[in-house]
């Protein structure tokens, strides 16, 4: 009997799962919808949607508020020798601290 209960409680669950992948499928389908529509539409679809207008973060944002569109980060790549004669020179010539 206690098999029985566990295979309908496992049953159960597997039918949840399902249903909040498919619900997930679902809404993630929506919110690329959303995103690819024209500015002209999207206006009529904010209107009626319940999600609010998003909202970029603000390190994505100049003084002035408009959208930055360059790259935030640009690392440059070195080989291990370079990082590691870097390292050595650190470790043996520590920069000098403030600690006051």
């Amino acid at each position: 009997m206690l098999h029985l209960l566990y295979i309908l409680a496992f049953t159960l669950l597997a039918f949840l799962a399902v249903g909040n992948l498919i619900r997930s499928l679902i809404s993630i389908s929506a919110d690329y919808n959303y995103s690819s529509l024209s500015s002209s539409s999207q206006g009529a679809y904010r209107s009626g949607s319940r999600r609010p207008k998003q909202v970029p973060h603000p390190e994505f944002l100049d003084a002035a508020g408009n959208v930055i569109d360059e790259p935030l980060l640009v690392m440059r790549s070195i080989g291990v020798e370079d990082a590691r004669q870097q390292l050595e020179s650190l470790y043996q010539n520590p920069p000098e601290s403030s600690s006051s």
